[in-house]
């Protein structure tokens, strides 16, 4: 068997490998980069635009009714009013007839269309 002892050739040779290896590390950098520009860009399209002004009425997501599933009730809570707009998305909120304001995300937000909510009406069913 025959081992190279030539220290100039075994030089050049391992100049080469770490020259590959810094090819191999700038196209995996580079892949990589693409990958979350395209992943951005797919997650902004899925984020909704909502338009806040003050004074509009809006239902607030509730999210702790996971825990409990339950099939016909609804995750958003009563209409709430909205008193203040951040440009950066959040908006502050408080309910009509209390004094009690909190700040929220507007992903958590949805227009409120409808008229009165508290008259809910029943309809009972004759067999």
């Amino acid at each position: 068997m025959f081992l190279n002892f030539d220290p100039k050739a075994a030089g050049e040779k391992r100049l080469l490998q770490l020259n590959e290896l810094e090819e191999f590390k700038t196209t995996a950098y580079k892949n990589a980069k693409l990958y979350k520009e395209k992943t951005k860009l797919w997650h902004d399209k899925k984020i909704a635009t909502r338009i806040f002004d003050p004074g509009q009425k809006f239902f607030l997501f509730n999210s702790r009714l996971k825990i409990f599933p339950r099939k016909l009730k609804s995750r958003w809570s009563r209409p709430f009013l909205v008193t203040k707009v951040s440009p950066y998305g959040h908006a502050k909120i408080m309910v009509e007839n209390f004094d009690r304001r909190f700040t929220v995300n507007g992903q958590r937000l949805k227009h409120y269309l409808g008229g009165d909510v508290e008259g809910q009406k029943t309809t009972h069913l004759l067999t």
